[in-house]
């Protein structure tokens, strides 16, 4: 079973210069299997990195996206692919730049997982009503089996009760509040939310749990 976000991943870059406005010092990742490309909010705790994807609203390229580096002048990121094996993107090869506009820009930058829930940093002011209403986010988990196949089907499902959702000073970190908040294989994040501009913030990251901190 493939993964909704990506079926083979090819690449992790850290984002450097300026180029790129708020998303300087995130990591991304390539997918091959899908050519898209994630931003990886994550943290480490006790020395156990953990994180999760969040696509970037960018169109699919025709090719998987093997390679990337940020460009040491102008900061905007250039790219290669191709299609050679098994994957959704089938054009023979490519070569791309993807260039930041300028635009507000509202992806979860950070990430980090507590006793009772889930703390998203976004790059961007949210709006402190819509940002706090709970019923504007969905969280769901799952487990997942090791085995000899290509991938593994989602075990023990379960959608979890987000009960708060408290808004930082600065518009820009949201705290979940999560009954039950465990460690779990895989765990979705949706939101339906809008920006301190009055613009739709909608979207989901995927991401994992191994560790809990206070």
């Amino acid at each position: 079973m493939t993964s909704v976000l990506d079926r083979s991943p090819s690449e992790l870059l850290w984002v450097t210069g300026d180029g790129w406005g708020p998303l300087k010092g995130s990591l991304l990742n390539f997918s091959y299997g899908y050519g898209k490309v994630y931003v990886v909010p994550y943290e480490k705790i006790d020395g156990q990195v953990q994180g999760g994807m969040c696509q970037l609203p960018m169109p699919q390229f025709p090719t998987g996206v093997m390679r990337g580096r940020f460009h040491p002048e102008n900061g905007q990121l250039y790219c290669c692919g191709l299609f050679a094996w098994a994957g959704n993107q089938t054009q023979p090869g490519g070569f791309y730049r993807v260039r930041y506009t300028g635009k507000p820009v509202h992806l979860p930058i950070g990430l980090s997982a507590t006793k009772s829930g889930m703390t998203i940093t976004f790059s961007a002011a949210l709006d402190p009503k819509m940002a706090g209403d709970p019923k504007n986010y969905a969280v769901q988990t799952w487990s997942l089996k090791r085995s000899e196949q290509y991938g593994s089907k989602h075990y023990d499902e379960k959608l979890a009760k987000v009960t708060a959702a408290k808004v930082s000073e600065d518009g820009k970190r949201v705290t979940l509040e999560i009954a039950d908040m465990k460690p779990t294989w895989g765990m979705e994040i949706k939101y339906n939310i809008k920006a301190s501009d009055g613009s739709t913030v909608q979207g989901f990251l995927h991401n994992t749990v191994h560790r809990l901190s206070e």
